[in-house]
């Protein structure tokens, strides 16, 4: 649900960038999972609120800046079952990451490393024969359960 980038304060604050569409759902959780490659601990959240475009908070057991800066770069997470069901034809970003990118001429192009906003549009970071960056725009369909995206893009692009 984000990124920790820093420390706030003296007190072991961090700093959170969030990659949720609406920053201020990561206030609203009592725990974290903070951790980096899969390797996650569980932090009570002490307080946590938003910050211009960031999510400012102090985790339980961080009681100074060096302790906060440990985490920087660590992602922030909470458990997939706490999260609302999203609506027809939105996704949460972990669960497409894996599934079969093919093109509208059922050419495969890869599979999906990974999802990122540049500001102007969401972007699937496609991992092949080649490395594929392709605007969520070209998406024509997603089959969760077949695990597979059909995109308008050609092969050689």
């Amino acid at each position: 649900m984000g990124r920790i980038f820093g420390s706030w304060g003296v007190r072991g604050g961090i700093r959170v960038d969030p990659f949720t569409e609406d920053p201020e759902t990561l206030t609203t959780f009592a725990t974290w999972l903070v951790g980096r490659e899969g390797e996650w601990k569980e932090y009570k959240v002490l307080e946590a609120r938003l910050h211009t475009t960031q999510v400012v908070a102090q985790l339980a057991g961080l009681d100074d800046r060096d302790e906060a800066l440990k985490l920087k770069g660590s992602e922030v997470a909470v458990p997939r079952e706490w999260l609302p069901q999203p609506e027809d034809g939105s996704y949460y970003w972990s669960d497409l990451v894996g599934l079969a990118v093919v093109n509208t001429a059922g050419e495969a192009l890869g599979d999906v490393k990974e999802l990122f906003s540049n500001g102007a549009q969401d972007v699937i970071d496609v991992a092949g024969d080649v490395k594929r960056l392709i605007p969520w725009t070209a998406v024509k369909s997603v089959d969760l359960e077949g695990r597979r995206i059909e995109v308008e893009w050609e092969k050689d692009w």
